[in-house]
């Protein structure tokens, strides 16, 4: 009786230190509320989208150094999907370190295995949205396990080019539009905890933008310099914008081109320059064909 008791007893103690680890483990098991600042993501038709269900992102953490990505990281880009509940889940199991470590926290959409934070290559793909609006997170406040869930605010680092066109009554008819083009560069190096994240590389080269209709264009943009050149196919003819001054391509923004064409000439309207609201203008300059 007495041997059965101390079985018994053993037994519930070995029960009660798995309990006990289990709630460890629990209560180290980090957790991701992510969204999007008081921006939004990019869409063909505006900037009204948020993150949505089955959206994935790549999480980092790290201790030690707030101001490098550390080799040894406690999380390494473990992937999180939205789902339909509003909750990120991990793909595999994310865990605090200790409870008492301050950790640091990236996040990366579209989801990315990034091997050098400092300077990642970037290639545009003006055909593809999705994969070209880069978002990132990035909390250096120094979170421990009692801070969960771990906050994680999106920042879009890409720019943006919307071109609207309105045609003079010199045209019978709205003429066809057959294509509209920036010259850029479509490459970049990322540093991902640097205030300035993005820096264009390569050689500038036509960038097609996406038509929305007839009269209205857009792309996402490398945030670059020295961009001042747009080109409208209309019926077989490149019409050649040149402003004199920069057209601006800041991460974070989108700039509104508004041309008023004709049939020998185009004129601008404006430049509008917002930082997903209200901008400034830049007015004055025109366009011709190249014959």
């Amino acid at each position: 009786m007495k041997k059965n008791n101390i079985y018994f007893a053993a037994a519930a103690l070995l029960a009660l230190v798995a309990c006990n680890k289990d709630m460890d483990k629990t209560s180290r098991n980090i957790t991701i509320q992510a969204g999007i600042g008081p921006m939004s993501k990019v869409t063909t038709t505006g900037v009204t989208a948020a993150f949505d269900e089955g959206d994935i992102i790549s999480v980092y953490a790290w201790t030690g150094d707030k101001t490098a990505v550390s080799d040894t990281r406690v999380v390494d880009g473990v992937e999180n999907t939205l789902g339909t509940d509003g909750k990120w889940t991990p793909a595999s199991q994310m865990l605090w370190d200790d409870v008492t470590t301050e950790h640091y926290f990236l996040g990366i959409y579209p989801k990315k295995a990034v091997t050098d934070f400092t300077a990642d290559d970037f290639t545009l793909n003006p055909a593809d949205y999705e994969a070209s609006d880069l978002l990132i997170a990035v909390n250096t406040t120094g979170l421990k396990a009692s801070d969960n869930p771990v906050s994680l605010s999106f920042d879009h680092v890409m720019a943006k080019l919307d071109v609207n066109l309105t045609f003079r009554d010199q045209w019978a008819t709205a003429p066809t539009v057959s294509g509209v083009s920036v010259t850029a560069k479509k490459t970049a190096s990322v540093d991902y905890l640097s205030d300035e994240p993005v820096t264009a590389t390569g050689t500038a080269e036509s960038v097609a933008l996406q038509a929305i209709d007839n009269a209205a264009w857009s792309g996402l943009q490398v945030p670059q310099s020295g961009v001042n050149t747009i080109t409208i196919t209309i019926e077989g003819k490149d019409y050649v914008f040149t402003h004199t001054a920069d057209i601006p391509l800041v991460g974070g923004q989108y700039t509104t081109v508004n041309l008023i064409v004709g049939r020998s000439v185009i004129e601008l309207g404006s430049v509008s320059i917002s930082n997903w609201t209200a901008g400034t203008t830049i007015d004055n300059g025109e366009a011709q064909t190249d014959e």
